[in-house]
């Protein structure tokens, strides 16, 4: 399938998928679960329309599942194993897309101020600032640079300007989310960071000084 193909017919509902990896696909009725309450807050703030394409061709697909043929032929998007029996697909399926259209028609919005709840929401939500800790400070951090200093000045050296403008303004937005030490733990861990910040900081401590190094570089 040609990737225009696929994005009319699949795009938004891939999206949706990736938010439910490694959550429950535990829709009822009600309560929504948390991997869709996480795609909703997200979603809704940054490609609200998205929601009403993903709930169509969410419905497309349980109201017309394709066959193994089609799919090994690649003229549909196979579905990532959720955790589901095969018979409780489709009445997931059609779950998900009732509440989407729902969310959609009653203007249900989750509030955008919450904190991330799921893993595909940190990322969705702070995409440069997980490239670059995943990126940088990985568990071989040690072994590529003599220290968390010489890390992020090989960041800045070898990444375009736009993007570590995009860092900056990400890390700001994340300071301003989050009030709680825990949280900014929670936060580096979910966002890859797999090195101790470095001393004398705290996770919070850590990530205020490169908001601050970052943003004198962008000032400057």
């Amino acid at each position: 399938m040609q990737p225009q193909d696929h994005d009319s017919s699949f795009g938004a509902l891939e999206v949706l998928f990736r938010a439910y990896l490694g959550q429950s696909a535990d829709d009822a009725p009600e309560p929504r679960s948390r991997a869709l309450e996480s795609y909703l807050r997200h979603t809704w703030h940054t490609r609200p329309a998205a929601v009403t394409v993903a709930a169509r061709q969410l419905r497309r697909y349980a109201e017309h599942p394709p066959g193994k043929l089609r799919v090994e032929l690649g003229e549909f998007f196979p579905m990532p194993d959720l955790g589901l029996a095969s018979t409780d697909v489709q009445p997931w399926m059609l779950c998900v897309a009732d509440h989407l259209e729902r969310s959609a028609a009653d203007g249900d919005v989750p509030p955008p101020t919450a904190v991330p709840d799921t893993h595909w929401e940190w990322h969705a939500r702070f995409p440069e600032l997980a490239q670059f800790l995943g990126g940088w400070f990985s568990q071989d951090m040690p072994d590529e640079f003599p220290d968390h200093e010489a890390a992020l000045a090989d960041y800045r050296a070898t990444t375009h300007p736009a993007l570590v403008a995009r860092l900056a303004g990400e890390l700001s937005s994340l300071l301003a989310l989050l009030d709680d030490e825990g949280d900014h733990a929670v936060a580096l861990v979910e966002l890859g960071m797999e090195v101790e910040p470095p001393a004398p900081y705290s996770p919070g401590g850590w990530l205020a000084h490169l908001a601050r190094v970052l943003g004198d570089i962008q000032a400057g």
